[in-house]
């Protein structure tokens, strides 16, 4: 599903990113984008089996270097997401094509709203069994292997840093990344892999939902 030649291309722009050379070779990078289209359609026809995906997007290859150190003009990756339809369905998948054995596909929550970010740790306080039970799952761990996110050095205000979820009630971030050799992405069941590692991430995302959806009550907001 992902060819030879997108990785290839992706190799080559890391040393030659420069427009002259980008220019030269624009019909490689459409050729790579058109196979990246193919690889979300025929992934979001999948996840519609089970979810409901509202939108699918492939990121820009043009990077935005007004505020930044690095004026490569463009990226070294090609990676787009999946949205979940619906304010009841949270949570997005997304995945990140780079050569060098550094691709991979995952999801979650990076940038809650203060509102959500409370909301969820406020759950945690309250009950970190459910959690536990779903990122504790054996096949969440083979996959995932932890619940990942940046977070705060002690405890937030308002939360004591003797809690005995304090490690969950830490996080900023909350998501998860499956990484995957050049080797595996150019396996004829990459696509299978990818699909089986989003299904795996659904219970946290139905879970999530299910948070950030009601209040400590159980009572629905939306």
């Amino acid at each position: 599903m992902i060819q030879k030649e997108t990785l290839q291309f992706l190799k080559e722009i890391q040393v030659n990113n420069n427009r002259p050379w980008f220019e030269e070779n624009k019909h490689r990078y459409l050729a790579a984008k058109e196979n990246l289209e193919v690889f979300t359609e025929v992934v979001k026809a999948a996840l519609m089996q089970d979810d409901i995906i509202e939108k699918t997007k492939l990121y820009r290859i043009y990077r935005d270097v007004r505020f930044s150190k690095n004026k490569s003009p463009y990226k070294s990756h090609l990676g787009g997401f999946f949205r979940r339809a619906g304010a009841e369905r949270r949570g997005g998948y997304y995945f990140s094509i780079q050569p060098a054995n550094e691709t991979f596909i995952g999801g979650g929550f990076y940038s809650p709203s203060k509102e959500d970010l409370f909301r969820i740790r406020k759950e945690f306080e309250a009950d970190g069994n459910t959690i536990r039970e779903i990122i504790n799952d054996p096949i969440f761990v083979a996959t995932y292997g932890e619940l990942l996110g940046n977070g705060v050095k002690t405890a937030p205000k308002g939360f004591d840093k003797e809690h005995p979820n304090i490690d969950l009630i830490r996080k900023k971030q909350f998501y998860a990344l499956r990484k995957f050799s050049d080797q595996e992405v150019l396996a004829k069941d990459f696509v299978d892999q990818t699909i089986d590692s989003y299904r795996t991430i659904r219970p946290f995302f139905d879970y999530m939902s299910d948070v950030l959806t009601t209040n400590l009550n159980g009572e629905s907001i939306i």
